[in-house]
């Protein structure tokens, strides 16, 4: 009989996350203060984050153990099984063989939990009360709450208005969850205020949440901020997909030669591929691309350059490839990659040209995820569908050339809570959105100078 899942016990959880900055040629140039533009220090970020995680932001070390606590949540849903995906294989006729990690398997039906839960454990151990975060399509604030019903945390949720109106379930899901959500820019804050003042029809976005959430978080002493992305300790968090993975491959004696995920802010990405791109960095052959929106083309056409993390400038400057801070992206489906920036280790990681980007149009990706539904059987989440979309036109590349490569990606997250996107595609309703280059160019000139 053919393998088609690839499972680990309980007892087979990695024990430890993989720190890439051990091994890495370059590191990310240091976070800059906001005010001073010197180097943050762990006091500057002690305001909204606890000192663990501030530890494990700066931290070298290749190898850093995961508390008992979190691995006992863990076990609710990991290891998450990896596919086979021989049906999606004879659908297309391809001689490559393609393996997909599921992590729609969490609770909360995608990949976040695996850094939400890690979060809270430390704030709780922190003393914190309440978490303030934001979340794009809702697949973080889904994971935020069900960390905070897990540990006992109050958490408030500003939710980018756009998908706030697209993704009525995952609001709920949240407030079953116990959390507090608010549409993004809200009138809760100064900085939500201020944008709504401006332009009263915002749709908002991960930026303009952002800063509410940090605002929130940094005028409340009993409050701390959380992400769920773009930092180096999340994308830490993340890496239990890659190293379950590696596992999982000995198991069946095949390795990847090219893995794929969608990239928003780069924990997905970052999580499955880290723990192979050591070996990439010791020499493997292999192959990572990062697959984005068109109409957020943060890595295939922003600039490699100092930036604020939100709209309103109250994050450190960090090194990334950006949009600019002030980006408004359009409303497409998948909320999830509407970042203006993506993460400081993955933009290093692509400068260095060990990360490959394409970037594709939302039509385009919903096609894809409707092949992949019907043959594989899950409908995935708008934003995985952008790395269906990557590894099927690979696998046909491999069908056009007669050779066989093994093709990997993280399906990241299920769809049955943006099942409003797939009528909108099936309807005919969604339109392909290239972001104008004008535009872009309009919003980099905005860009802080650093010396």
């Amino acid at each position: 009989m053919k393998e088609t899942k690839i499972v680990l016990s309980d007892r087979e959880i990695p024990k430890q996350w993989y720190n890439i900055m051990a091994d890495m040629p370059n590191l990310p140039k240091p976070p800059l203060h906001p005010g001073t533009r010197k180097p943050v220090g762990p006091d500057d970020l002690s305001a909204i984050f606890p000192m663990a995680l501030i530890e494990q932001e700066v931290s070298t070390q290749r190898w850093i153990d995961i508390p008992e606590e979190v691995l006992d949540i863990y076990s609710l849903w990991r290891p998450s099984p990896l596919y086979r995906a021989h049906r999606l294989e004879k659908a297309l006729g391809t001689p490559a063989k393609i393996y997909y990690k599921y992590e729609g398997v969490s609770p909360a039906g995608s990949h976040k939990p695996n850094t939400s839960i890690p979060q809270a454990y430390y704030n709780k151990k922190a003393g914190i009360k309440r978490i303030a975060t934001e979340t794009g399509a809702g697949q973080w604030g889904s994971s935020m709450a069900l960390a905070g019903s897990f540990f006992g945390l109050e958490v408030t949720v500003y939710m980018v208005k756009v998908s706030y109106d697209q993704k009525p379930y995952r609001r709920i899901a949240m407030e079953t969850w116990g959390a507090t959500v608010h549409p993004s820019p809200s009138t809760v804050t100064n900085s939500g205020r201020k944008i709504l003042e401006a332009d009263p029809g915002s749709p908002g976005s991960l930026g303009i949440a952002i800063s509410e959430a940090v605002e929130d978080a940094a005028t409340h002493s009993d409050t701390n901020y959380s992400l769920g992305s773009v930092l180096n300790h999340v994308l830490l968090h993340q890496t239990v997909v890659g190293l379950e993975t590696k596992k999982q491959f000995a198991l069946v004696g095949d390795y990847p030669d090219v893995i794929i995920g969608c990239c928003g802010g780069g924990s997905n990405l970052g999580g499955a591929s880290f723990p192979f791109l050591l070996d990439k960095i010791h020499g493997k052959d292999l192959r990572v691309i990062a697959v984005e929106p068109i109409s957020c083309p943060t890595l295939t056409k922003g600039e490699f350059r100092y930036d604020f993390g939100d709209t309103a400038g109250l994050t450190p400057l960090l090194m990334m490839y950006t949009l600019g801070h002030d980006f408004m992206p359009p409303g497409i489906h998948a909320g999830g990659l509407r970042y203006h920036a993506d993460a400081p280790l993955v933009c290093q990681l692509y400068h260095d040209r060990l990360i490959d980007a394409v970037a594709y149009g939302q039509t385009t990706v919903f096609e894809a995820a409707v092949t992949f539904a019907k043959a594989e059987g899950i409908i995935p989440a708008p934003e995985t569908a952008h790395a269906i979309r990557a590894t099927i036109d690979e696998a046909m590349r491999c069908k056009e050339e007669g050779k066989q490569r093994t093709i990997f990606f993280n399906l990241s997250g299920h769809g049955y809570l943006d099942l409003t996107a797939y009528a909108d595609y099936l309807s005919g309703k969604l339109e392909d959105y290239a972001y104008p280059d004008e535009k872009i160019k309009e919003s980099l000139a905005k860009l802080p100078v650093i010396g």
